[in-house]
């Protein structure tokens, strides 16, 4: 399953945003440090479900029962981590903690205050008295002395690995961030990019071009999407300084890779969420309205009335928390949605269930990638594929495009 750290700085409201995505029973408070330690809960990425099409109901003549009113939901696993304070790469805080567990995170979310309503250490001021810049530069900053950190305190055991063993630094650097989750490809990639693209010998580096190769490590191991939280009363200065950062590279010199800020109100997410479960209003996660369906006070109407107007606000992102999880795993970690079947003419199982399972697999996943994510010896007794729209033979090495319906033709050795 997909792993998503939700981190920044205490009392962001990054809490508030992954019990609004989950629904877990997490304490939420307006003190740092309320997180000591990770919580973990799934949540959800929304997807039109195929079953609605045409050709799909014209074969089954029903829907799959797996989606809402056409809206399919595939879990993810999101970790609440320890708030982020100043110094917490030289162990300040729960820096150690913070910093260990973002490690088996693919992607993070920085729950930013977009509001400017708690300083640098999260305690709370008035609206609009702190720069939220200042938040997204911090928390970059301290990812990357973490990984300047770990480079440096073993710099000179890998000199001399290099130098006795003659073994590339791309292999040596790989080796020892893994445990950081970066791979050789991007220790490659992030050479290349770094200031210490000409110079191959360690040795030579000094501390701005470490910092430098620490923070194009990050940016290719660790995507992140900034939410910009409390955006309901956030200054529309501190949206907008937030929003140019869209529009900005982040160094990288082939094929610049902008940021993605989206506002959001996890409040608001949470209390539609809350107020849906307990059956007052009819809402799904990314709609951006609801139906009021049963009986209310004049105060709760007029809350409710806040919020319908909120989630209009946003230009079709409703309270942004969904779409935030959405942009995460299809843009930034560029996974796409696969349905596995059983009977390709009835789009099921062998026992009748339509479109019983969604997978989520990374773009230029192949057929067999599919075959093994539904079960190991599914995978090493793959044959062939088949199409479920189109009745098309697909080979093992067929790339898999978004939405696809497949078939898996194998034997069991």
């Amino acid at each position: 399953m997909i792993t998503i750290a939700i981190a920044g700085k205490p009392n962001s409201g990054k809490s508030t945003f992954f019990k609004a995505a989950t629904l877990a029973d997490v304490e939420i408070a307006s003190y740092p440090f309320t997180t000591i330690s990770p919580n973990v809960g799934i949540a959800y990425v929304r997807v039109k479900c195929p079953c609605k099409e045409k050709e799909i109901q014209q074969e089954t003549g029903r829907e799959c029962g797996n989606c809402v009113n056409g809206a399919r939901f595939v879990p993810v696993e999101l970790i609440d981590v320890a708030g982020l304070v100043r110094g917490a790469h030289e162990g300040r805080g729960l820096g150690n903690e913070f910093l260990d567990e973002l490690r088996q995170a693919e992607a993070i979310i920085h729950v930013v205050d977009a509001s400017g309503g708690t300083d640098a250490d999260g305690n709370v001021i008035g609206i609009g008295s702190h720069d939220p810049l200042k938040d997204v530069l911090f928390f970059r900053e301290e990812l990357n002395e973490w990984v300047k950190g770990i480079l440096s305190r073993n710099r000179r055991k890998l000199e001399r690995k290099a130098e006795l063993e003659g073994t590339k630094i791309a292999r040596l650097l790989s080796e020892q961030l893994a445990g950081v989750g970066v791979t050789e490809e991007q220790v490659k990639a992030a050479l290349s990019d770094s200031l210490v693209s000409d110079k191959p010998n360690m040795k030579s580096w000094n501390e701005d071009e470490m910092k430098d190769l620490a923070s194009h490590l990050i940016k290719r191991s660790k995507k992140m999407i900034i939410a910009a939280n409390k955006a309901d009363i956030a200054p529309e200065e501190n949206i907008r300084k937030l929003k140019e950062l869209e529009g900005r590279g982040e160094g990288v010199r082939e094929g610049k890779e902008a940021t993605a800020v989206i506002p959001c109100s996890a409040e608001a997410e949470l209390a539609l969420r809350t107020a849906a479960k307990n059956n007052f209003i009819k809402y799904l996660p990314g709609d951006t309205d609801f139906v009021i369906s049963h009986e209310v006070t004049k105060k709760q109407r007029k809350g409710l009335e806040r919020l319908r107007n909120l989630i209009q606000h946003y230009h079709g992102t409703g309270t942004g928390v969904q779409a935030i999880i959405n942009r995460v795993v299809f843009d930034l970690l560029d996974y796409v949605i696969a349905y596995p079947v059983e009977d390709e003419h009835k789009f099921s199982d062998a026992t009748g269930r339509i479109l019983p399972d969604a997978f989520l697999l990374r773009t230029g996943s192949t057929a067999r990638d599919l075959a093994f994510s539904i079960h190991s010896d599914i995978g090493k007794g793959f044959i062939y594929a088949i199409d479920a729209r189109t009745k098309r033979r697909l080979g093992e090495k067929y790339a898999l495009r978004n939405n696809d319906i497949i078939k898996v033709v194998y034997h069991l050795r």
